[in-house]
């Protein structure tokens, strides 16, 4: 599908019509999750709900943060002065008022992008400073003020941080470059931020017209230097078209087409940062399609840019690439409006979504990640059989290896490599399942056990997969597809809340009543006996000793 330029929309194009299509699931086998997959309990992907700050590169240009930082390292600094009272909820006025109360009147401006945000009346929590000081001394003088923790945010650029006691708010605070203000926003990425006023509050300093670009809701590069200097600006021009709902000026689109390839030659780390953020845009389909637009999706996300003109078969009418993009697009709605895909379950399962899992994303922005790769490895697995059905059997296996592989590329955490590979791996399990209905216990422990630690979130995903697939003109099969996915939400809320059943007794206590050693036969006796407990089919651990010695005997023969 083709993009709309950047230049031509207030983010990133419009979409494609709706889905048609017929029940059909790529071409895979028909199969439910073995015993063999049952016994795999790994436990990646786990929330990880420790609430961290996390490092924000802010000025662009030259080398990533310290790895160290990039995990959000925190160094505390322990208070030494009269504390202010932490204003909860504050956000950026209360940052300026601690900062106005602990740092000189001179030598100090507010820069960049509180000042365009308020400018466009936006609320936000940071503020960004420059100092003719000592970043670190003035950044810990704000810290002690509020109370707060301050630490390094970047060692090429002398750049640090504070942070609020609440996480209401946070200061970073960064050395002046050149000569004077103005010769510091001239090294800044778009007109938009090259913004300052000092931080006593004497008159908006606007050299380059930031000011009339956002009246004009246009985003402009500030000199030619802007793409060159700093490849990461290119995608930061798709993720501020999309959060501030600007045009981006063709000349500057432009030129960030011809300094994409940079990308390659960015750090890592700094590239999944600004991914993360683009992603968490309301429309990350729009966002996904304009870093295509503007060649950034390639050497950031090959494996995604891979996907264009990979054909599906005759029960899709978009190709591997805008199907993607179509799944992230009905993810994003599901979100803004579960009720009516996920029923009463709705509410929890939005509440499961925005739990912190790591890497700075909660588990519903992960979870556009998922999306966004879930069919990864279509085209290496993508044949034709001799009657002209196109198949992809395995890209669910294969797609988590590889999207595991990019990840890496991209440093992102093991949890959250984990978490997406197992997404991946087993995004079209609920809908092998949908001809089954009514559904055996042992059938939904099956898809429990299996889907565990992802099982909310694949049973999401399989939704927007199918409305992605099938579209509104497929009722019946969308209606099946619902249902289903609706009790085995349920039933996955429960399992995320509670856990499997308790054992009834311990592995080596069944040991001695059955007159065996730990072993693997063990551990599938004690499989066994959680799956029949869950069915109901024993209660009671007379009754879980009979029902393993009858398992074992039936083995013996």
């Amino acid at each position: 599908m083709a993009a709309r330029p950047l230049e031509q929309c207030g983010g990133a194009g419009g979409r494609r019509p709706g889905p048609a299509g017929g029940d059909h699931l790529d071409g895979q086998p028909h199969r439910r999750p073995g015993a063999g997959a049952l016994r795999r309990r790994g436990r990646a992907g786990r929330a990880d709900r420790r609430r961290r700050p996390g490092a924000d590169h802010r000025r662009g240009g030259g080398p990533a943060p310290a790895h160290d930082q990039l995990r959000d390292h925190l160094r505390a600094d322990r208070p030494r002065a009269p504390r202010l009272p932490p204003r909860r909820g504050a956000g950026v006025r209360g940052a300026l008022d601690v900062a106005r109360a602990a740092l000189p009147d001179e030598g100090v401006w507010v820069v960049g992008g509180a000042l365009r945000d308020r400018l466009l009346g936006r609320l936000t929590d940071d503020v960004d400073l420059v100092t003719t000081g000592d970043p670190r001394a003035q950044a810990r003088a704000i810290a002690r003020a509020a109370g707060g923790t301050s630490f390094r945010l970047s060692g090429t650029h002398g750049a640090w941080r504070a942070i609020a006691p609440d996480r209401s708010w946070h200061a970073d605070v960064m050395p002046l470059e050149g000569g004077g203000i103005e010769e510091d926003l001239a090294r800044r990425d778009f007109t938009v931020n090259a913004l300052a006023e000092p931080l006593a509050g004497n008159g908006l300093i606007d050299p380059f017209g930031g000011a009339r670009d956002l009246e004009a809701r246009l985003l402009r590069r500030v000199s030619e230097r802007t793409f060159s200097d700093d490849p990461l600006r290119v995608m930061r021009l798709v993720r501020l078209t999309l959060e501030l709902d600007l045009q981006a000026e063709p000349e500057t689109v432009a030129d960030a087409r011809a300094h994409a390839r940079g990308l390659e030659r960015t750090a890592p780390e700094r590239v999944f940062g600004e991914l993360r953020r683009i992603l968490s845009v309301p429309r990350p389909d729009r966002a996904v399609l304009a870093l295509d637009s503007v060649g950034a999706l390639e050497p950031v996300l090959p494996e995604v840019a891979a996907l264009h003109g990979v054909e599906q078969s005759r029960f899709h009418h978009l190709d591997v690439f805008d199907h993607t993009l179509m799944v992230l697009e009905r993810l994003a709605a599901l979100e803004q409006d579960p009720e009516p895909a996920l029923g009463e379950h709705a509410a929890a399962a939005m509440a499961v979504l925005a739990q912190p899992l790591g890497d700075e994303l909660t588990r519903g922005q992960a979870l556009r990640l998922g999306a966004l790769l879930h069919d990864a490895a279509k085209p290496q697995t993508r044949a034709v059989t001799p009657e002209g059905r196109v198949t992809f059997l395995g890209h669910d296996v294969a797609g988590a290896e590889l999207v595991r592989g990019a990840l890496a590329r991209l440093r992102a955490s093991e949890r959250l490599r984990a978490y997406v590979a197992a997404l991946t791996a087993h995004h079209l399990r609920l809908g092998f399942l949908v001809h089954e209905r009514p559904l055996p216990p042992r059938t939904v422990h099956a898809y429990l056990r299996t889907c565990e630690p992802v099982e909310v979130e694949v049973t999401i995903l399989s939704v927007a997969d199918r409305l992605a697939t099938r579209g509104d003109r497929a009722d019946d099969a969308i209606a099946a597809h619902l249902e289903l996915a609706r009790e085995l939400l349920g039933a996955a809320l429960r399992w995320r809340e509670e856990g499997p059943p308790r054992p009834l007794l311990r592995g080596d206590e069944l040991a001695r009543e059955l007159g065996i050693v730990p072993g693997a036969a063990l551990g599938e006796l004690m499989a066994e006996l959680e799956a029949a407990q869950f069915a109901g089919e024993v209660r009671t651990r007379a009754e879980a000793v009979a029902h393993a010695r009858e398992r074992l005997a039936a083995g013996r023969r």
